[in-house]
């Protein structure tokens, strides 16, 4: 899926300015939100964001994001990785 956001000029010249690549940091946001509202697991926010489960706990932790792993997210977590690494 591709998600299309429009913005005026002046600001996407801002932002570059400051972030650089929009699309990424765009992805980011909306993984970081998917994690806090607890809508993405984070075997999902690494699948999305093309990360390893350390790098995963790394980025969350880096945006101030409490990790809210149980048993059960873990071992979703765990397949969603195997499965993506299988593909």
């Amino acid at each position: 899926m591709s998600i299309t956001i429009a913005i005026p000029e002046s600001i996407e010249r801002q932002l570059q300015q400051e972030w650089g690549d929009l699309d990424r940091k765009a992805l980011e946001a909306l993984a970081i939100e998917g994690y806090r509202s607890e809508a993405l697991s984070a075997g999902q926010v690494a699948e999305l964001l093309g990360l390893s489960v350390i790098e995963t706990e790394a980025f969350l932790k880096e945006h101030g994001v409490d990790l809210l792993l149980t048993i059960e997210d873990f071992e979703r977590d765990q397949a969603a990785l195997k499965k993506s690494h299988a593909q």
